[in-house]
C-alpha cells in the first residue's frame, strides 16, 4: 500500500551504462563526440564523453575508479533530448540491461504488491491484464519464479519484454507511479521492502 509520507531515496549510482547514440562529431552546439545512454540500474538517460570510439547498445562502465572508454558523464537528460536513433535503440538496449538483472525482475515478480485494494503493481506492465495478473499471483503461489525462462515457460509472456516496454513508459511519459524509474516524481516502489511511497 502506498506510504502517506515522503521518503528519500537511498544513494544507488549507476556503475554501468549502455550506449543509445554514439555522435562522433557531436551534434547542436557539442563540437565534440558524445554518447547518448542509459543507466543500468535506475535508468538515467545520459551523456557521456566518450574516450574512444562506441557502439550502440555497448555496455561500459562508468562508475568510481578507472574508465577505460567514458571520461566522464556530461550530465542528465530527458527523453525528449535522445537523438532519433536513441529513442528507437531505446527498448531493445533496455532488454539488454533487464537480461542482465534477472535476480532482481524474478524478485519483482515473485513480490509485487498490491498498491491499492482496487489495483495491482503487475496489472501496470503492458500486456498484464486481470487474467494474467491472477495467473502470475497463482503460479508465484504454488512456486516461486526461479528464471525468465521459467516465467516464460508458466505464464506464456516475455517477461524482459514486459519489463523494458514498461520502463520506456516510464522514461518516455508523466506517470502516477514508478515501478523502477526512480529518480523521476510520483509513486515509487522501493524494490528492497516491496512497498510503496510518495516522492517529492
Amino acid at each position: 500500500m502506498v506510504q502517506n509520507y515522503p521518503k528519500k531515496d537511498k544513494k544507488k549510482f549507476e556503475n554501468y551504462a549502455w550506449i543509445l547514440d554514439y555522435l562522433p562529431y557531436g551534434y547542436g552546439n557539442i563540437k565534440e563526440p558524445i554518447a547518448q545512454a542509459v543507466g543500468e540500474y535506475q535508468f538515467v538517460l545520459m551523456e557521456l564523453k566518450p574516450k574512444t570510439d562506441l557502439e550502440l547498445g555497448e555496455r561500459v562502465y562508468i562508475g568510481k575508479g578507472k574508465r577505460d572508454k567514458i571520461d566522464h558523464v556530461r550530465r542528465m537528460i530527458k527523453y525528449d533530448h535522445l537523438t532519433p536513433t536513441a529513442k528507437s535503440e531505446l527498448l531493445y538496449v533496455i532488454m539488454d540491461a533487464v537480461r542482465v538483472q534477472e535476480e532482481r525482475f524474478i524478485k519483482f515478480f515473485n513480490e509485487a504488491p498490491p498498491i491499492t485494494t482496487k489495483l495491482h503493481s503487475l496489472e501496470l506492465l503492458p500486456e498484464i491484464s486481470k487474467k494474467y495478473m491472477w495467473r502470475i499471483i497463482e503460479e508465484r503461489e504454488a512456486k516461486k519464479f526461479e528464471s525468465f525462462e521459467d516465467f516464460k515457460n508458466r505464464v506464456k509472456k516475455d517477461p524482459v519484454k514486459i519489463i523494458a516496454k514498461r520502463i520506456v513508459k516510464e522514461l518516455s511519459e508523466e506517470n502516477k507511479y514508478y515501478l523502477f524509474v526512480k529518480w523521476k516524481k510520483g509513486i515509487i516502489l522501493d524494490e528492497d521492502t516491496m512497498t510503496f511511497y510518495l516522492k517529492e
